[in-house]
């Protein structure tokens, strides 16, 4: 007795309908996802008497909380965390933010229990830099009953 083996159909697996599904998914997920990485320090400013400083559009500011760790924010108000303390790394970082910019203002935003070396650390890496115009950010004392 001869048995005939019936012929395999050749299966074909269409992959252009999950590609679609994938892409699909793909761009939900992009237009669903914020990218804005906005945090908050906790910053207690120091407070002193003094006039009002400008507001400029153009500005780099660096925040240091109490515990001496360091955060940069440029123009584009996105701010941009320094991985340790080491003078090296702030220069570094202050050189990746202000690529040819030294003329612009430079803040300081220091907490009131910041380590001064920490501080002394900002001055030093942001003359290293060239920045010229260093201004210091307080807060107006508030007034007493």
């Amino acid at each position: 007795m001869r048995f005939q083996r019936k012929k395999r159909q050749n299966l074909d697996i269409t992959l252009i309908s999950m590609i679609d599904v994938l892409f699909v998914l793909l761009l939900f997920f992009m237009v669903s996802t914020t990218f804005n990485r906005n945090t908050e320090l906790n910053i207690k400013l120091p407070q002193a008497n003094g006039a009002e400083a400008e507001s400029h559009p153009k500005m780099i500011t660096l925040s240091i909380d109490a515990n001496g760790a360091y955060t940069l924010t440029s123009e584009d108000n996105v701010p941009h965390p320094v991985a340790d303390q080491q003078i090296d790394t702030l220069k570094q970082a202050l050189h990746n933010v202000s690529v040819n910019k030294a003329d612009i203002p430079f803040v300081i935003s220091a907490d009131g229990k910041t380590p001064h070396q920490a501080v002394i650390t900002a001055l030093e890496a942001a003359s290293n830099e060239g920045f010229t115009h260093l201004t210091f950010a307080a807060q107006k004392p508030t007034s007493q009953p």
